[in-house]
Formats: structure tokens, C-alpha cells, sequence
């Protein structure tokens, strides 16, 4: 299978989300020719607001290729949420345990039967204080190099700004704007045959997400930092600190 056919389910939650999307946000969406049109492939996008999936999906749906999305397990237990879930061939992954394996198997498989799996490599809303991207997870590394497919890198913008990480309440005026810019396919074609050591595993990543961070940098027309925010090193700053 080329592409995964976009069926009920991903055509029901788009009727559902598209319409407030529309009405709640401009959009300037950049890339789309970098998504490929056949073929199994990995998208990495950074995460700042709760809304980014939502938003995401929007953006690629437009592009004919439905993403698969890695979502934590207990969003699938509630009744219509977890029939969308899974009817949409969302992905679930139960957190610190042996299970978690299970979802890099899936997303492997998924991404050689021809379909898109998208990745949130920071694993979380960022923390950096300028909601730069963080250091991300090894996960899309993994999936990367077992399937030597594509790995498209994404940033966005815009529904930080309408929900920013950790707010609870959304900011409605002025209107804003999604802005997405996805780029070319990130080289790593010298990774291909080596044994992928947690070395290795992290060189991977660390060039998927300064990708990703480049993009934003881009998008928000300015220079992006050196050196990625990494949460373990901030922490532990603040303990030497205290």
C-alpha cells in the first residue's frame, strides 16, 4: 500500500475540527511540496501548544497524506475519543514500559506499508523559555533508520500563541495565524548500516531537530539558538543551584 486512504474516520474528524480551525486561525502553511506524494514517511514537528495536533493534522490533510500520530494510551480509553483514535490509525503508546516498544514496531510497520507517521520528537510541550524546540527523543531516530524512509522536519507557530505551553485559558483576539514550514527531507544517508548505539541514536536526532529548529527560525524571522534547550541539563542546574 502507497498511502493510507483517508476513510471515515479521518474524513468525520475533519468535518468536526476543521470548521472552528478555520474560523479560530489564518493560515501560511509553507512546504507542502515536501511531503511526499507515495510511499512511507516520517514527519517531525515541534510541540508548543496543546493545539498542535489538531493544527498538524489540519496542515497535512490538506496535502492528501493523513498523518498517524504516537498518542498517549489513555487517550483512547474514553468512548468516541478512542473510536476516532483508532479509526483515524492513531498510534498508542503506554509510557516507561516494556509496551512502549510495541509503538516503534507499529510505527515501523506503518511507515513500510506506505503511510506517514508523525513524531513529536520533544516528547513533550517544549520548556525553553523562548519556546524554542528541546532535544528530543530517540524514538523517531529509531524509526528512522530501521526504515531508511524520508523523515520531513516541520516547525510551527501560531497556536502558541492562541493556547501558549501550559496555559489554561486561550487567547481569542487578536486573530491569529498558523504558520507552518516543512523542508526537504533531512540527509541521513551516512547514518544507513551502522549499528544504532545510543550514540549514534542521538547524532540522528540532534540532526532531525536542528532541522526543525532551523525551519522556526525561519518562520519567526529570527536567529534560533545555538545549543537545543535540554530539560535533564536545566534541571539539574537548578539542583546544583538550590
Amino acid at each position: 500500500m502507497s498511502r493510507r486512504r483517508i476513510g471515515f474516520w479521518y474524513r468525520l474528524a475533519a468535518v468536526i475540527a476543521k470548521p472552528p480551525l478555520i474560523v479560530l486561525f489564518k493560515r501560511d502553511w509553507r512546504g507542502m511540496e515536501h511531503i511526499p506524494a507515495e510511499g512511507g514517511f516520517l514527519t517531525a514537528v515541534n510541540h508548543n501548544s496543546y493545539l498542535d495536533p489538531l493544527l498538524y493534522a489540519h496542515f497535512q490533510y490538506n496535502t492528501g497524506r493523513v498523518p498517524r500520530f504516537l498518542a498517549k494510551a489513555s487517550l483512547f480509553k474514553p468512548f468516541f475519543v478512542g473510536a476516532m483514535m483508532r479509526g483515524t490509525g492513531q498510534i498508542p503508546v503506554i509510557r516507561a514500559t516494556t509496551d512502549a516498544a510495541a509503538a516503534y514496531r507499529a510505527a515501523v510497520q506503518a511507515v513500510n506499508d506506505g503511510e506517514c507517521v508523525a513524531f513529536y520528537p520533544e516528547g513533550t510541550l517544549t520548556r525553553d523559555p523562548d519556546q524554542w524546540p528541546m532535544t528530543g527523543k530517540t524514538g523517531v531516530a529509531r524509526v528512522a533508520l530501521l526504515t531508511q524512509a524520508p523523515v520531513i522536519p516541520v516547525a510551527q507557530w501560531g497556536g502558541n500563541e492562541f493556547l501558549p505551553p501550559y496555559a489554561k485559558k486561550p487567547s481569542f483576539l487578536p486573530r491569529k495565524t498558523h504558520r507552518v514550514q516543512a523542508g526537504p527531507p533531512v540527509d541521513l544517508s551516512a547514518y544507513y548500516g551502522k549499528e544504532p548505539s545510543a550514540e549514534v541514536l542521538r547524532e540522528v536526532t540532534a540532526t532531525i531537530m536542528g532541522a526543525v529548529k532551523n525551519l522556526l527560525a525561519e518562520l519567526r524571522g529570527e536567529p534560533a539558538p545555538a545549543e537545543l534547550y535540554d530539560p535533564r541539563k536545566a534541571a539539574r542546574r537548578e539542583r546544583e543551584g538550590a
